[in-house]
């Protein structure tokens, strides 16, 4: 049980760094690529935050999951 959740901390701190570059499809690329950097730039925060809320609501209901989990054995 400790693996998954340190698991799922590393997921959440690789997800979390500032370095990280979204990979958008083939047409969504090449649109970036014509419009120029900062559009690109912009597509990519774009994917990122779109992203982040369905993780961070698995990451919630894994957290909860896990805290039954603890509850439940300590009984």
């Amino acid at each position: 049980m400790k693996r998954l959740f340190a698991g799922m901390v590393l997921i959440l701190l690789v997800f979390c760094s500032s370095g990280v570059m979204a990979q958008g499809c083939a047409m969504c690329s090449k649109t970036a690529s014509e419009l120029g950097e900062g559009a690109a730039k912009g597509l990519n925060t774009g994917i990122l935050y779109l992203a982040a809320m369905p993780l961070a609501i698995a990451g919630f209901i894994g957290f909860r999951w896990w805290k039954n989990n603890q509850a439940e054995e300590g009984e």
